[in-house]
Order: structure tokens, then sequence, then C-alpha cells
């Protein structure tokens, strides 16, 4: 009988493996718009994973750059155009919409291709944008599907503070219920969308001022839990890159929920979600109950905007006149999503789904 085959023992030093013997990871990094998805994504990027080139350039909003790929901005923006969705939508039923677009197979064939180029650059991977959330199934499916793991850090920040930087930042004139609304649907569904991964520790959520406060801790812990190669084996460069990028003083706003004035039910949900987010922020706290709980939340949410829709028809069927009444005599737009630009945002995120598709029949659209 021939003798078993010596066992070939692990590296003594797992840093001694070569980034090139990486397992392919894409880590997705989650969260509403100012909600430091940047600074998480350009920690990481510091770290060793790449960010998919081009990126957006940096500007006044974030002077520090965004850590986004160019290519998944304008791809997200396509997707969002043709599905009737704005970034910071506040409908439960926008979900719908952008689902189906995230299940066609052509749309999960171009987002694993784009993927599949970048691995010749480096294993491990991080896509960045606030548009993100509303297709998160379409990039776990094309991450599969090139070999690789999909991991999620979904970014807390306190809802005051970020509808308090959109309206500064953005110049955001929607108002503060509105943004305050956005950010409970943003949230309430990207914890249920990323769920499916707590059992394979395949996601984390990381509070913003934590990530300020102690960015060595904070992105070592999300290195371990989600087991980045590049992080676990950081070199004392690049935490000394790390320092100088993260600037304490990016906290600047200091508003409460008292400070908008939202309605009370409004101000209920979105105090209860944070408080319900900030356990899974916590070492053990995704568990069970904290997603029973986020399912309430969720279901309120929906009941009160059915609510809001309901009582809000006269100015849905006012803006559908106005919008009829400004397009008569004019050619018939080409099917694009630029007949639906013309309706003020404010009024089509109020819009029922049934009255949307009215009007999408009466701007020739055939979806």
């Amino acid at each position: 009988m021939s003798a078993e085959p010596a066992a070939v023992d692990p590296p003594a030093d797992r840093s001694e493996i070569d980034p090139s013997e990486y397992p392919r990871k894409v880590l997705f990094v989650a969260g509403a718009g100012r909600s430091g998805t940047s600074t998480m994504a350009g920690l990481m990027q510091i770290m060793g994973l790449h960010v998919p080139q081009p990126e957006v350039a940096a500007d006044e909003t974030n002077p520090k750059g965004f850590g986004e790929p160019a290519w998944v901005v304008e791809n997200h923006d396509r997707l969002l155009k043709e599905a009737l969705v704005q970034v910071s939508d506040a409908r439960p039923d926008a979900w719908f919409e952008t689902g189906r677009i995230s299940a066609r197979e052509q749309e999960r064939i171009r987002a694993a291709e784009w993927l599949e180029g970048h691995f010749a650059v480096n294993r491990e991977l991080v896509v960045k944008d606030p548009r993100l959330s509303w297709f998160l199934s379409l990039w776990r499916v094309a991450a599969i599907r090139t070999g690789a793991t999909p991991v999620f850090a979904t970014m807390l920040r306190p809802p005051a503070e970020v509808v308090g930087s959109k309206q500064t930042y953005y110049k955001n004139r929607l108002g503060s219920a509105h943004l305050a609304a956005s950010w409970l649907n943003m949230l309430l569904h990207t914890e249920r969308a990323t769920r499916e991964s707590v059992a394979d520790g395949g996601r984390v959520f990381v509070r913003y001022a934590d990530l300020l406060d102690d960015w060595t801790k904070v992105v070592m812990r999300v290195g371990e839990q989600l087991q980045l190669e590049h992080v676990m084996h950081a070199r004392s460069e690049a935490i000394r890159d790390g320092h100088r990028f993260v600037d304490p003083s990016l906290r600047r706003m200091t508003q409460t929920l008292d400070d908008l004035g939202l309605p009370p039910r409004l101000h209920e949900l979105t105090a209860q979600t944070w408080e319900e987010l900030n356990k899974l922020a916590e070492p053990g706290g995704d568990t069970p109950q904290v997603h029973a709980a986020l399912d309430q939340l969720r279901e309120g949410y929906v009941d009160l905007y059915e609510e809001a829709e309901a009582i809000s028809r006269s100015s849905v069927v006012a803006a559908e006149q106005r919008t009829r009444k400004q397009l008569k005599g004019k050619p018939a737009p080409a099917p694009a999503p630029s007949g639906a630009d013309k309706i003020p945002h404010g009024v089509r995120a109020a819009v029922p789904a049934p009255v949307r598709r009215g009007l999408r029949k009466a701007f020739g659209k055939q979806r």
C-alpha cells in the first residue's frame, strides 16, 4: 500500500500568501448618501482593495474623493431612469421597480462581465455608490457568477445628520420629511436585502461616528469579520495613509430629529429604526430579534406611506393635469426616461403605482 501523501501545512505567517492567490471577494459598501460610505470605501482602497477604474472625480461636496467606479454610477443612473426611481426615493414600491430590473439576465451578465475584467487587477474589489442599495440582488448574483464572495458593509449615520448634510451639500429642496422618509425606505430595505448574508458572516453595519473616532479599530474588525485579506495583512504604510485620510472634523452636522419638525408618526418610525439599526453595529447584535423588530418597522412605514398616498390623490391628479397641459401640442417624446423628468420629483415620488402606469402610457412609455 502506498503511503499517504504528507499534509501541507499552511504558512505560519498568513502575510506570506501571494495576493494573487487571495480568494475573489467583492465588498459592496451600501447605505444612504452622506452617511460615510465614501470614507469607508476610501479606507478600504488605502488598505489594498481595488476600486475599479476610472473613479468619479472628487468635488467640493467630497474633496477627498467618492471611491466610486464611474461605470457603476453611470450604469445605476441608466437603470434608475428606466425604473422611474430616484436615488433618494421614499416609495416602498420603488423596490419592486428596481427588483424587476435586477432580475433581468442581460443586466446580470453585464455586471458579471464588468467585475470579471477588474479581478485581473486585484482579487479583492470594493464597489460603492449611493445608488447601490437599489440593485443589491443584481450585484450579489453577478459576484457569485465570477466565483467571488459578495460581502456587504452598510454605513449608519443618524438620520437627522444625513438630512442636514444633503440639504447643505446638495442644496436639496425636497424638505426634511421627504428626506427622512427616503432614509427610512433605504435603510429598512437595505437591511432586509443583505440579511441572507448573516449566516456566512458576509455583512457588517458600521456607525460613521465610530469610524471617525477610531477608524483602525473599526476597519480591522470589518476586515476580520468579512475575511478581507488586504485588510488583515495591511502594512504600516497603509495605516499611516489611513490616518492622513480620515478627518475627525468631518462630523459637522449636529442637528437632531427634533430639529427636523417631522410629522409625529414619521418621527417615531425614524427614531425606532435608528435604535434598532444601532444594535446591528454591536458585536453579536445581528440577531433574529432585531430582524423581527425591523420587519415590523418596515411594515409600519409601508402603512404610513400608503395612508399618505390615499389622501394626496388630488395633488397627483392636479400634477397630471398640469403635465398634460404642458405637453399639449408638443411631439410625443421618444421611448426614453426623459418624459418622467418633466414631472417634479416631489410629485413623482408621491404618485401611486396605478397613476404612474397611466402617466407612462400618456408619455408613450410601453414598459
